[in-house]
């Protein structure tokens, strides 16, 4: 981990320290992308077929999940597994379920006239679950689910295969559990450039698009929503970030857990700590070490932590500034005065306050939705909730008693 001293640096190089890894916007990225999405514009699914044999070495799949899918796939997996899953879906319904937003109240501003906001579901969404070497069932859940609760139609899921061509068996379970039909075995920007232009089976072209990824992904999505006619987005959400505020109190084991949790999701993830003495960094840093050598994924969390940041900072009001210039996607507080922080804070994606509330819960089983912005968007965006899955629109209604009484002004 690159180490800075906060107060030392001039505010040139403070940019430079907190600015996000350079591949995520990489031109060799944006012209792959535009490449991907002028050949699925032009040949259709033919284009998302060769892409996907060319990047994946598989061709894209709808696998139905039917009855018999869903129990071949529950049948691969432990009780406690099932259980776990199960638990994830339902707080993730229960959560959004009580988030789910009502009629407005109807406001008279004058006899005779109504004004009242109403909502309504979007008819197709398009969510990306990353799959590959790290099948993110969790983000299934964390979008489909959302998506049903809020009442979509069309909800039209993909996700990339394993290098065999295989879904993991509890993306398959956790699919049936969060009420999808199907999923289509596909991922990158060429998944992202077919639900664009809808040439996925029948499924008409996403309205929106929804879910994190990699760089690719990340940049397919910006390039959608600026097309003419093209999806709208849920917020950036590319690869992962977690900034973490720690003190003298702070668990060294646990801060350095959260940190590799989100270093070996992928190599262009960044992770962040913020210290409050060298101390407690030194002790942060020596952990993050001895750690990331047992990690099943340690090369990856290796590649991440190139990019990873230590800046040493003398207070928390200091700490905040820090937090609120990157604007992260996950930030973790331990120090003695969690409640000192929190009204400091203005840009965050999620925030997990105290020792025990791990970054983890919230990545699998809490209930919010953790596809949140990155890339610095959390000082504009929310992360996805049941309200990303709705359009809302205000009722006018005028007797001509009403009528009347607005005309003056109005003409």
């Amino acid at each position: 981990m690159k180490t800075f001293v906060w107060k030392e640096l001039s505010a040139a190089d403070r940019k430079r320290a907190l600015a996000r890894p350079e591949n995520r916007r990489d031109a060799r990225v944006i012209d792959t992308v535009k490449a991907i999405f002028d050949d699925v514009a032009a040949r259709g699914f033919d284009a998302v077929s060769d892409w996907a044999v060319k990047l994946d070495g598989h061709a894209p799949v709808e696998i139905t999940l039917d009855t018999k899918t869903v129990d071949a796939a529950r049948a691969q997996l432990s009780a406690e597994d099932l259980a776990a899953m199960e638990l994830a879906v339902e707080n993730v319904r229960a959560f959004q379920q009580a988030e789910l937003p009502q009629a407005g109240p109807q406001i008279a501003p004058k006899p005779g006239l109504s004004l009242q906001r109403v909502y309504r579901p979007i008819t197709t969404a398009g969510l990306y679950v990353p799959g590959g070497t790290a099948p993110l069932f969790s983000t299934l859940i964390m979008t489909a689910v959302p998506a049903l609760v809020a009442g979509v139609p069309n909800r039209i899921c993909v996700t990339p295969p394993a290098k065999d061509g295989s879904l993991h068996p509890m993306m398959l379970a956790a699919g049936g559990a969060s009420g999808l039909g199907s999923i289509w075995r596909v991922g990158g920007a060429h998944a992202i450039a077919a639900l664009t232009f809808g040439v996925l089976g029948d499924y008409p072209a996403a309205d929106k698009l929804y879910g994190p990824g990699n760089a690719y992904v990340a940049e397919a999505k910006r390039y959608a929503t600026e097309l003419s006619g093209g999806p709208a987005i849920d917020m950036p959400a590319g690869p992962s970030e977690l900034l973490v505020i720690a003190d003298d109190t702070a668990n060294a084991k646990l801060v350095a857990a959260d940190l590799l949790s989100q270093a070996e999701h992928d190599k262009d993830a960044q992770v962040i700590l913020l210290a409050l003495s060298a101390a407690i960094a030194q002790k942060i840093a020596t952990e993050v070490a001895a750690q990331v050598e047992r990690l099943p994924r340690a090369t990856i969390a290796k590649a991440s932590l190139e990019e990873a940041r230590l800046f040493i900072v003398p207070s928390l009001e200091d700490a905040a500034e820090v937090s609120n210039l990157y604007g992260p996607e996950h930030l973790a507080i331990q120090v003695a005065d969690v409640d000192a922080v929190i009204p400091l804070l203005t840009a965050a994606g999620t925030i997990f306050a105290g020792t025990y509330a791990a970054e983890t819960f919230g990545d699998y089983a809490a209930g919010p939705s953790h596809v949140l912005p990155t890339d610095g968007a959390a000082r504009a965006w929310d992360g996805i909730t049941v309200r990303s899955f709705l359009t809302s629109f205000v009722v006018q209604r005028a007797t001509r008693e009403g009528a009347a009484a607005i005309a003056p002004a109005a003409a």
